[in-house]
């Protein structure tokens, strides 16, 4: 047994660890025996001394526990990092998505049992985010076995989410092995053509959760007239046209997402079919609607509009206005693919909004698919908040 300071947890607190969930909040420890630094493994008992977990500790954050282990012989150290990561690395080359020009996240933080990071490849490159105080103890042994099992050109930091400030960290980013590209990296997902900009892209570089979904949308594209709001670099118009889409108008609040979007067209072949508008979206749609525009196929992939519960209600009458603009702008027989990113808002509310939606403008709407993240994002059966994203493709009959 190793000897790590101890965490008692109150009585009946347990309950979600046996469930082997990887969270402990600060209001369900009685007491600390012993003095934990930041990140450091502590060993978790229940209130009747029955050992629970091995976790690591974050004095600053209400996610005062992130679980390591349950299992009491098993020793937290380099060597566990080095096989969490290598079993991480073989779902992905189980999935199919080693290969050496595309992209895919390694590791999905507590799904892929390494709470708190985040690592993705893009071809010869590997980024991380280190998010949380037991990702951060042990960056070194992780940067290795990164660099030791995939020997990537770098290792790229991008550790600058505000959730580092919640667990007492500061913002890193930043090269933490080989040599940093000179400029946006080339890469394919779903035989699109695309670029990624370590440094200064959003997140890690890219949203490779739709990295699925683009194919699956654009499956409704043919000789259609489509419209991408917030559309980052324009996966969905691009993989639309590229299914035979005649034009595509991408729409985002951001100059540098477009011109990624405007050069990823091009790499592909469809930029003289693109249109780029760089204002807010709710006020274009809202323009495009009252000017009489109509399109065959509408993507709706907004950022996150809910961060917290207190959000819930002011997010969710966000969803509902984009997504009734959206549905106003199809021609009868024309279809809605419409995404949420928020964690709290859970598929069966997401499905009411837009039902709310179709209600309220008077169309007609079925239901045609329903859509998740890719399978590099696995969710972990007791850590449903693995599975945030959650889209559905929608067909309005009139």
């Amino acid at each position: 047994m190793q000897n790590y300071p101890e965490v008692i947890l109150k009585p009946g607190r347990e309950r979600s660890l046996r469930r082997r969930h990887a969270w402990i909040f600060s209001g369900a420890i009685e007491r600390v025996d012993g003095q934990p630094g930041i990140g450091s493994t502590v060993r978790l008992i229940s209130n009747s001394r029955e050992f629970l977990a091995y976790a690591a500790y974050s004095p600053s954050s209400q996610i005062r526990l992130r679980a390591w282990s349950f299992d009491e012989n098993e020793m937290i150290n380099d060597a566990f990092m080095r096989e969490r990561i290598a079993r991480s690395i073989e779902l992905r080359r189980q999935l199919g998505m080693l290969n050496a020009d595309g992209a895919c996240r390694l590791i999905f933080s507590e799904s892929d049992g390494l709470p708190g990071l985040i690592a993705d490849r893009y071809g010869e490159y590997v980024i991380c985010q280190f998010l949380s105080a037991g990702a951060e103890f042990w960056r070194d042994a992780i940067v290795a076995a990164l660099q030791e099992r995939l020997t990537p050109r770098a290792i790229w930091e991008r550790s600058d989410a505000s959730i580092r400030r919640k667990e007492g960290l500061d913002s890193r980013r930043g090269l933490l092995s080989g040599t940093a590209p000179s400029g946006p990296i080339e890469f394919t997902t779903g035989g699109i053509r695309q670029l990624v900009d370590l440094e200064h892209g959003q997140k890690t570089g890219g949203y490779l959760d739709q990295s699925v979904n683009h194919a699956r949308v654009a499956a409704y594209a043919s000789n259609g007239r489509v419209l991408d709001a917030y559309s980052y670099s324009g996966g969905f118009a691009i993989a639309a046209l590229l299914r035979g889409a005649t034009e595509a108008t991408l729409i985002d609040s951001s100059a540098d997402a477009l011109r990624l979007a405007s050069q990823q067209a091009d790499l592909n072949g469809v930029g003289d079919r693109c249109r780029y508008t760089n204002v807010g979206v709710p006020e274009e749609l809202r323009r495009l609607r009252d000017s009489g525009q109509r399109f065959d196929l509408v993507i709706l992939d907004p950022p996150k509009f809910v961060s917290s519960a207190e959000q819930v209600k002011s997010g969710c009458r966000g969803y509902k206005d984009i997504n009734m603009l959206g549905l106003q702008l199809l021609r009868p027989g024309g279809v809605l693919a419409t995404f949420s990113c928020s964690g709290h808002v859970s598929g069966d509310l997401f499905q009411k909004i837009v039902a709310g939606a179709a209600m309220d403008v008077k169309r007609d709407v079925q239901i045609i698919e329903r859509l998740s993240q890719a399978p590099d994002h696995p969710v972990a059966l007791p850590f449903p908040e693995a599975e945030y994203l959650k889209g559905l493709i929608l067909r309005v009959v009139s």
